[in-house]
């Protein structure tokens, strides 16, 4: 695959890597997940079509009142509306079609659900940006076409980022250059003209406005998305593998839960905080169930306390599907969330709650209680399975006597066989589903192990009714939890267009005792703290709580307290410069103006300004090609710090790689 995003089909004398180009995949590459943005491009495309369709007809249905024009619009209505649904069905598949991100490699694991990218048009910054330059900071604008034009090139790239960290690099420096460009040319009393239009991932309605929120929320919500496609493409078969799933998950929850936060009016319903919170949710579920899958790796142990442990571990992961489940199926989320996604979670919170029982089952049924076993730690590891003990029984009553052994295990067995037959049934009510044949696999191999384990402890004088076995207690030993970017901590907190900065100052520090007279604190950036106000420092102008963001020639706005302190111990009597810069009062700052908020009605969601733009009247221009350094990113001197507002990247060096699942029951590979 063709990784550079040339523009316009020009070409570069020299390297992209070190130049201003940012990367993207070629849109025209022909792979799995290439056809389906391009589907989903084109669905959006369809859907606007029918829209302003039927908006026309309404119109004319409210401005009419010849009856036989009205049953002729009337009649239209209902066509335009057929399609409309047809389309969404359509849009659903896509979004159902999971095993396009999957692991080539994968052949035992069951499919884990990424995010589509959303979809977005071009967006012209030329015109309005240098309008506003030659108006506001009497200069002409043109003298800054290339820079304009590296924006461009940027956003151009984001549409297709690839799938790995220097995709999520990409969006997270265009995501940086939006709150510069926010903070220099969108004022809160006037409007520039520039219209962002974005589509929604689960209904394909568009959202248009002038507000660059949208745009920053819509960034965020692809970075989510990539992290969840960059999880569900990882190798589940080795332990490096697992741990580069976990971190992608965890780190797309954590994304998600800042976009959340910080932005609670965005008006395109993929974005409300309640799909929002749904979403998080099924981060975290699958980086649970890639922590239960790094467990199970080297195989479990038919040892009593080893299955009790994974029995609990099973049950976290169901009670976290569960959760998921729950929250897919309210109002109005269940409206517009693919029906594969809402059985996908209900057919895996019976799978691994029927795992469960199935631990329980074995450890009951093949162990039992020996002088030789420590028989307070086995009766307290029973005693924390359940909130209540079977039929009211103590722990070591149960685990002395033989016969109530294997009648609580067999009851744990038919609750594990109950399971893996509805998750059986789940399967088969959803297409797309039907289509993920290791699914189907999995789940007749672990009905058939459940059925085998009951046929070696029944017997055939047996007709006593069967107890119901109780509910486990989830338990794990490693929660899964979002990983926030720094956007909420750090540099993006500390330098962000919501605070007033002083301009750097340059201190000289020199040690007086072999003492600079102050300390550090703080995580990233580092700031001054318990100065002593007799010291060299101070006399040169350093004050209680600045922040150091450059120590000689180095950059600091990224580096912790050690980094700086390695940076600081070589200071001699001749000392060294330091940069600073001091929070100013930001009370007297304007209000910045809020997006328009959410409304549940899809209509209502799309704004009619985007039905006004055709996709087909733009010509692409031609640019120059030779990049130079932009004046929309100050502190771009290298990779490492490419810009105080941009996210962090996760670092997969691991290899994308989980072990095979058995196809048949076998007593030493439980699982």
């Amino acid at each position: 695959m063709t990784d550079t995003l040339i523009p316009n089909g020009c070409k570069t004398n020299g390297p992209v890597e070190n130049g201003y180009f940012k990367k993207g995949c070629n849109p025209f590459a022909q792979t799995g997940r290439s056809k389906l943005q391009n589907k989903r491009a084109l669905l959006n495309q369809q859907i606007i079509k029918q829209m302003r369709m039927r908006a026309g007809a309404e119109n004319l249905l409210k401005a009419t009142s010849n009856n036989k024009v009205r049953e002729q619009v009337v009649l239209e209505l209902s066509y335009v509306n057929s399609d409309l649904q047809l389309l969404m069905e359509q849009l659903e598949g896509l979004n159902s079609s999971v095993e396009v991100y999957q692991n080539v490699q994968e052949t035992s694991s069951i499919p884990l659900i990424p995010l589509g990218l959303k979809e977005t048009k071009d967006v012209d910054f030329s015109v309005p940006l240098k309008d506003f330059i030659l108006e506001h900071y009497s200069e002409d604008g043109s003298n800054f076409q290339d820079q304009i034009d590296d924006l461009m090139d940027l956003r151009q790239a984001c549409r297709t980022p690839s799938r790995n960290p220097s995709g999520v690099d990409l969006l997270s420096n265009y995501y940086s250059q939006l709150s510069f460009l926010e903070t220099r040319f969108f004022s809160p009393t006037r409007q520039l003209g520039i219209f962002f239009t974005w589509y929604d991932s689960f209904t394909g309605m568009p959202v248009c406005q002038q507000n660059v929120s949208l745009e920053k929320a819509s960034i965020l919500f692809n970075m989510a998305a990539l992290y969840s496609q960059i999880g569900t493409r990882a190798d589940r078969q080795t332990q490096a593998g697992l741990e580069d799933a976990i971190a992608a998950f965890q780190k797309s929850a954590g994304v998600l839960h800042f976009l959340k936060e910080t932005f609670t009016h965005t008006p395109s319903y993929d974005m409300s905080p309640a799909m929002l919170s749904m979403l998080i949710r099924m981060m975290l579920a699958q980086a649970q169930e890639c922590m239960f899958e790094q467990i199970t790796l080297p195989g479990i142990r038919n040892e009593f306390f080893g299955l009790l442990k994974m029995a609990q571990e099973a049950a976290k992961v169901g009670e976290t599907y569960s959760h998921v489940h729950q929250s897919m199926i309210q109002t109005p989320i269940k409206n517009n969330v693919p029906f594969f996604w809402t059985t996908m979670s209900h057919l895996k919170t019976n799978h691994y709650n029927s795992l469960a029982h199935y631990f329980v089952s074995t450890a009951l049924l093949d162990h039992q209680l020996t002088p030789s076993d420590d028989e307070d730690k086995q009766e307290k590891a029973l005693s924390q399975l359940y909130d209540a003990m079977p039929e009211g029984r103590s722990p070591l009553d149960i685990l002395k006597n033989k016969e109530d052994r294997r009648r609580i295990g067999k009851a744990h067995l038919q609750r594990s066989i109950m399971g893996h037959e509805e998750a059986i049934r789940t399967h088969s009510h959803c297409r797309h589903l039907q289509k993920l044949d290791i699914l189907s696999d999995i789940l007749q191999a672990s009905l058939k192990r459940s059925l085998t384990k009951f046929d070696q402890n029944d017997k055939d004088d047996e007709f006593i009714d069967y107890m119901l076995a109780p509910d486990i207690i989830s338990k794990t030993e490693k929660k899964a939890e979002m990983e926030i970017p720094a956007a909420t901590k750090g540099p993006l907190s500390v330098f962000s267009a919501k605070q007033r900065w002083s301009a750097p100052r340059t201190v000289r520090l020199r040690l007086q005792d072999r003492d600079l007279g102050f300390t550090l604190k703080g995580d990233v950036p580092v700031q001054i703290q318990s100065l002593d106000p007799l010291c060299p420092a101070a006399a040169e102008g350093l004050r209680e709580g600045d922040y150091i963001v450059a120590v000689g020639d180095t950059e600091c706005k990224w580096l912790g307290v050690s980094d700086v302190m390695k940076l600081l111990k070589d200071v001699d009597e001749e000392g060294v410069n330091i940069r600073v810069v001091s929070m100013m009062d930001s009370s007297s700052q304007p209000m910045p103006t809020k997006s328009a908020t959410y409304c549940g009605g899809l209509p209502k969601t799309y704004s009619m300004i985007c039905l006004a733009h055709d996709e087909d009247d733009k010509n692409p221009k031609s640019r120059k090609v030779a990049k130079k350094p932009s004046f929309l990113s100050w502190g771009l001197k290298n990779k490492k710090s490419s810009s105080t507002l941009s996210l962090p990247t996760a670092d997969y060096n691991g290899p994308w790689n989980r072990s095979s699942y058995p196809n048949s029951y076998n007593e030493s590979a439980l699982y």
